[in-house]
This record gives structure tokens, sequence and C-alpha cells, in this order.
């Protein structure tokens, strides 16, 4: 089966092909102004590149955030429009885990950014596969922290990680370095072969999980 997944949900997105467990391509791209034009342009390049066409994806792939709530809505948003053009089943999975499916250490915590000194958290104790011990949430680091089960050896992933390393690292646990084994779009092929309950039964329904209310959301609450 021909999967093509992308994910959006940092600063930095990336995007895969795959058949089964062999990655055809993978890469990260960073995001900006126009970053939906981009992430398409980049699809074509991998399809280009393994003489495939749009037609040949079987299935697609997201992250579901939680993370910046434009990239996780415009990552969506092409998922849900691609889908329903082409008629091929949509599978979503938490950009969290996809980092965790990259780590090769069963004690994971993966921090992504969540400015206002918070982050995005997510913790698996028994790898990326099992469901998660803790979020995900969106808190300050020290509440990650004083929650994860002190008896275990835990290593932490994620750009939230790396901005916050100096007060994990003061409290025992690791950092590792930002450059994963694999894109976070490359670990969602690896996530879609082994949770078919990924696979969205209601597309038109799905929403991803964006923790927090868009900026404009939040500015209209405040002035009510």
């Amino acid at each position: 089966m021909l999967t093509l997944a992308f994910d959006t949900s940092t600063t930095i997105g990336s995007v895969a092909l795959g058949r089964g467990d062999e990655v055809l391509g993978a890469s990260n791209l960073p995001l900006g102004v126009g970053y939906s034009e981009t992430i398409l342009k980049e699809v074509s390049r991998l399809l280009s590149g393994a003489n495939l066409q749009p037609r040949d994806i079987d299935r697609l792939v997201v992250g579901s955030g939680p993370g910046s709530f434009t990239g996780v809505r415009i990552a969506a948003s092409l998922a849900k429009g691609w889908c329903h053009r082409r008629d091929v089943p949509l599978y979503a999975y938490s950009s969290l885990r996809a980092v965790a499916a990259t780590v090769e250490h069963p004690c994971v915590c993966v921090l992504f950014d969540a400015r206002r000194g918070e982050v995005y958290a997510e913790a698996y104790d028994d790898g990326p596969f099992s469901g998660p011990v803790l979020g995900p949430l969106v808190c300050p680091v020290e509440l990650v922290l004083s929650q994860l089960d002190p008896t275990m050896v835990w290593v932490f992933a994620g750009e939230g990680s790396l901005k916050h390393r100096d007060q994990i690292e003061a409290s025992g646990a690791k950092v590792l370095s930002g450059d994963l084994k694999l894109p976070p779009a490359a670990a969602l092929l690896w996530l879609a072969e082994r949770l078919p309950e990924g696979c969205l039964e209601d597309l038109d329904a799905w929403e991803p999980n964006y923790l927090r209310a868009s900026g404009a959301e939040r500015e209209r609450d405040r002035n009510a």
C-alpha cells in the first residue's frame, strides 16, 4: 500500500512517501508563509522521484497535533481535501507520538514548545505503540517533570526539550539531540502499519488535537 504522510505541527515540517515499512523518500522542510504550497511542491518532488503520480497514493497519514495552531490546521485541511478528492482513507496520529517513534528508548517524553512558558507534552513508558502514560497536555515543563515516574530512566525529545534542556537535565533525565533518526512524517508511516485504529471512520467529523484555541479565539474570549 502506497502511503503519503506529512506533519506540520512545529517550525520544521516533514513529508514522507512509503510502501509498507519501506520509506521511498522523506524530507524536512522549513515552514512559513505559503507553507501549504511548499508541502505540495515537496510531495510532487517525492512522487516524481519515485516515478509515481498522485493517483497512485492509496492512503494518507497526518500528524494530528498538538503544536502550532496554524501548522496543525494546514495539515488537517490539506489531508482532508486530498482524501475527499481522491477517495482514499486518512489515518491520523499524535505528532508527539510520531517523534517518540523515532527514539530507540522505551521511556520517552516528547515536548513541543507551546510558548508562554509552556510545552505540549506526551510520554510513553513502553514505546510509542502502547498508549501514552502522560498527555497529551499543555502545561509548564515543571508539571511534566513532576508527573513522570522517577523510578524510570527517561529521555526527552522534541524542540521543547531542547529549549528546556537545563531544567530537564537538572532533574536527572537525558535530552536527545535535535537530529531525529527519521523525520516525523516517516515515523507516521510506521505507525500506520502497526496501529490500524488510526484510520478515521468519519473524515468530516474529525478535528486535529489543538489543545489550545487559536490566538484570535483567545483574544475574542478576553474581550467578551
